[in-house]
């Protein structure tokens, strides 16, 4: 016989593990790659308006 603690527990248990994997397998890759494209973006951004095409400097 359980009690209601118990089940109480195990769901919250359950959600838990979901939410951990759903953080580590969808969240944190889709932040990582957005991350890495907004930085690409930024420095894109910059040498077409402001520091131009990269190349020898001297």
């Amino acid at each position: 016989m359980t009690n209601g603690i118990s089940t109480v527990a195990k769901d919250e248990k359950q959600r838990e593990w979901r939410a951990f994997f759903f953080i580590t397998v969808f969240l944190f890759p889709i932040l990582s790659v957005a991350a890495v494209a907004g930085y690409g973006f930024f420095v894109w951004m910059m040498q077409i308006f402001f520091l131009g095409p990269p190349g020898h400097m001297g």
